[in-house]
């Protein structure tokens, strides 16, 4: 069965009650049972709930693994990966990384001392060399957020299993249209459901993927333990997302390349970075391990910060907030916004400045997005 397919039919199967072709929202918290340890499957619904029983099926087969999980967010699915880990362990991760994912790991694990090294996303044996006796996991995001880097994920895994830890990928730029991480080595793939796979910005959700049963097992007793999982409404909206994540992916990644080749020749313009460019300095790695380049796009403003939000008030098509995956165009400030959290100094050796911008390039039609691209940078 073909992505598209999947993405319409996997774990949706006409409700047998009725007939529904649509999953039904079981909108219920406890379920009748028969007796002591008789029921149909379901007992209370932070364990278990059938429209999310389908919504965990459905991404499982999209990233072609065996067990799926979905949390309240993305960051909630992130911390049941990182609840894997014990007190005195130690994890490798890329440097540029989501300000969520970077204030999780110093601000809520380091109180744990659980200690993270961060290494250039496209080094790959950087991650070879920062690892530790103590250290348990890998985690990459590729491309990251908001450089649009790569990291080469069947490389790094041979590393993580040569030394017997765990390979985490953040797939959420890519979504499982354009990257199936578990096909490179990867053990577990994590994404925040909020962006590309719902794709209609009215849901904050996460999802956990893996085909390795113990880690399922683990992460299905935080799940229910620490109780993060998302309401059966927010399940049917991202099911229903999910139908269409094919086509939207195309043309989301249509429209970006075109976006990106402007911004490339604009006079206002000093960097741009998209990995579907031939001057993207891991172009390479995403013909040979993404089937797409994905709708993001970032780049570095000549000017000011005092430009830089002149130019965010400019925008009539492109909105100016945080997120990104949606069938909307959003432009975002990351330094001031999304990876606030990182100190400064923090992220300016990284590359992230005051006057680099995230464009999430949505569905639109192309010559509008072009035109408040013009007027905005004019």
């Amino acid at each position: 069965m073909q992505f598209a397919t999947k993405a319409i039919h996997a774990g949706q199967e006409p409700d047998p009650s009725t007939g529904a072709i649509m999953t039904p929202i079981f909108q219920t918290s406890t379920y009748a049972q028969s007796g002591m340890g008789e029921h149909k499957g379901y007992e209370y619904a932070r364990t278990g709930n059938p429209t999310r029983t389908a919504l965990e099926a459905c991404l499982a087969a999209l990233e072609d693994g065996d067990y799926g999980l979905s949390f309240a967010s993305g960051l909630a699915a992130e911390h049941a990966i990182l609840n894997l880990l014990s007190a005195g362990d130690h994890m490798v991760a890329c440097d540029d990384l989501y300000g969520g994912s970077y204030r999780i790991f110093e601000k809520v694990m380091g109180r744990f001392n659980v200690q993270t090294t961060y290494v250039t996303a496209s080094n790959v044996e950087g991650y070879a060399r920062a690892i530790r006796p103590n250290t348990k996991l890998i985690w990459l995001e590729t491309p990251t957020n908001p450089l649009l880097r790569l990291a080469d994920i069947r490389a790094v895994a041979e590393i993580a299993h040569r030394h017997n830890l765990l390979l985490v990928v953040d797939n959420t730029f890519s979504s499982p249209y354009f990257q199936q991480p578990l096909k490179l080595g990867a053990d577990i793939v994590l994404h925040s459901t909020t962006k590309y796979i719902n794709g209609h910005s009215d849901v904050i959700g996460g999802a956990v993927v893996t085909s390795n049963r113990e880690v399922y097992e683990a992460l299905k007793f935080y799940q229910n333990a620490a109780g993060a999982v998302p309401g059966p409404f927010d399940c049917w909206l991202t099911l229903r997302g999910l139908k269409t994540l094919a086509v939207r992916m195309r043309q989301h990644q249509e429209n970006a390349r075109a976006v990106a080749s402007y911004l490339s020749e604009h006079p206002r313009v000093e960097k741009v970075y998209y990995p579907g460019l031939v001057s993207h300095p891991d172009h390479e790695l995403a013909q040979r391990q993404m089937s797409g380049f994905g709708g993001m796009v970032s780049f570095q403003f000549k000017g000011t910060l005092a430009d830089v939000d002149q130019v965010v008030r400019r925008f009539k098509v492109f909105t100016f907030a945080e997120s990104l995956g949606g069938v909307e165009s959003l432009v975002c400030h990351p330094a001031s916004m999304t990876h606030g959290s990182i100190p400064r100094e923090i992220r300016e050796a990284r590359g992230l400045t005051d006057t680099l911008l995230r464009l999430s390039v949505g569905i639109e039609d192309v010559s509008d997005l072009l035109a408040d691209l013009e007027q905005a940078l004019a």
